[in-house]
């Protein structure tokens, strides 16, 4: 059979299998343009289009200018638009960061200043404004109605390029360990490149379902390998809607420190399996306290959704309001059990003092043999702000000498933007905490 009789057949069986399926899903025929005689998603994905937008992040020059004011372009992006009536676009973070002023280009050639309503560093979502008739606005859905293999399309404008769409599928769902502090990624095959950041993943009908946010690169050069992260549109509502109301997001703490569950500790721990979330350490008279949680003991669901490691859990606990039942299941010496506990108010830069570790500015602390070492430090905190790393190990506080965690936590509890002295491999780095 040549090649023209194969696509013939395989276009014939596609559409009597589309007749058959309208038979009992009537509002979901097969994609195909009879009047072009072409198999196409067009309709549905022309309606978002124009809700996508480029953004020019503009701020100080390093180069020469003519009056050494006027802010040049320094970085941008894509956006989309999720409410015309107000003009609400939604991008990265990482588009805006360090911009003075924004300027937005519509599909439609209109050329329009943006203002920057806030921004979320942990999640790298940032939310402007535009003031526009006219203007276009895509439809979001719940992005837990995903399932791995849907066809899914990236939107933007990269490497300089109008506006440019792809095709992939969804790979995968829940994705974590990039980073950042509440993750639940996206991963999808859809050609994402330099510029896309910020633009909307959308479903096969144009829905919204993702911000494409990263991608993952095999080389130096930063290109496409096929492994690209979208922020869900169920993280992404909650800190829209924080932005719009208040300007900055309000995360709850549950008093946990949580390590992932790899294959050495889920041998050192003699269990059969490597999904779930470890509870570390524990903060005295937090909910997690209250609700018996235990060091060593293995989070492996949390509000009915299934653990894959510790960024599971911060992805439920990161977009619960303060004052939120959370339901936990959890295994403790093999025996499964329940838990719940209320979300309070997060304290970013109190000093929570636990069993064996300290959690201060984003930041946990625990005594090793090499000493007083950095665990671990969320993304948008004020320590990832200001340069703390896990694997630091603190030497001093305000130039005095740590050589406990009980040292560490009177020190840090006695200054309200501390410096600390860390020890980075071979080198010695100052940390300023705030101020």
């Amino acid at each position: 059979m040549n090649r023209t009789c194969f696509l013939a057949t395989t276009a014939i069986v596609l559409l009597m299998t589309g007749a058959a399926s309208a038979q009992t899903a009537p509002e979901f025929p097969l994609p195909y343009d009879s009047q072009r005689g072409v198999f196409s998603f067009a309709t549905g994905l022309e309606r978002s289009l124009p809700a996508v937008v480029r953004v020019t992040t503009l701020g100080n020059s390093t180069g020469p200018s003519r009056d050494g004011s006027e802010p040049t372009a320094v970085s941008g992006g894509s956006g989309v638009i999720i409410d015309a009536d107000e003009g609400i676009i939604v991008t990265n973070n990482h588009v805006i960061e360090g911009g003075q002023k924004f300027r937005v280009d519509l599909s439609d050639g209109r050329l329009l200043d943006a203002e920057l309503i806030g921004a979320d560093l942990a999640t790298d979502l940032a939310v402007l404004r535009i003031s526009a008739g006219g203007l276009a606005e895509v439809e979001t859905v719940d992005s837990d109605t995903l399932r791995t293999g849907d066809l899914a399309f990236a939107v933007g404008y990269p490497l300089g390029l109008d506006q440019t769409l792809t095709m992939g599928v969804i790979s995968g769902l829940g994705r974590s360990g990039m980073g950042d502090a509440v993750e639940d990624y996206i991963q999808t095959d859809a050609a994402v490149n330099s510029g896309n950041s910020g633009g909307p993943l959308l479903d096969s009908r144009g829905r919204l379902i993702g911000i494409n946010t990263s991608i993952l690169s095999g080389d130096f050069s930063g290109g496409n390998d096929g492994i690209a992260f979208a922020v869900p549109t169920r993280i992404m509502r909650f800190v829209v809607e924080q932005l719009r109301a208040n300007g900055q997001v309000t995360r709850g703490r549950i008093g946990a420190t949580l390590g992932s569950l790899t294959a050495e500790r889920a041998v050192e721990l003699g269990l059969g399996f490597v999904r779930g979330a470890i509870v570390e350490d524990v903060v005295p008279g937090s909910p997690a306290d209250r609700a018996g949680l235990l060091r060593g003991d293995v989070i492996t669901r949390i509000q009915n959704r299934p653990v894959a490691n510790a960024g599971s859990v911060q992805a439920v606990v990161g977009i619960a309001p303060p004052g939120t039942a959370l339901t936990l299941v959890y295994l403790r010496d093999g025996v499964e059990g329940n838990a719940s506990m209320t979300v309070e108010v997060s304290e970013p830069d109190a000093v929570q003092i636990g069993a064996t570790e300290i959690q201060a500015f984003g930041a946990s602390f625990a005594s090793t043999p090499s000493g007083i070492q950095v665990q671990a430090v969320e993304g948008g905190s004020a320590a990832a702000a200001a340069d703390l790393r896990a694997g630091d190990i603190v030497t001093e506080v305000g130039g005095r000498r740590i050589d406990s965690l009980a040292t560490l936590g009177a020190r840090l509890d006695d200054r309200g933007n501390p410096v600390l002295t860390v020890t980075r491999g071979e080198d010695e780095v100052e940390v300023r905490i705030g101020g």
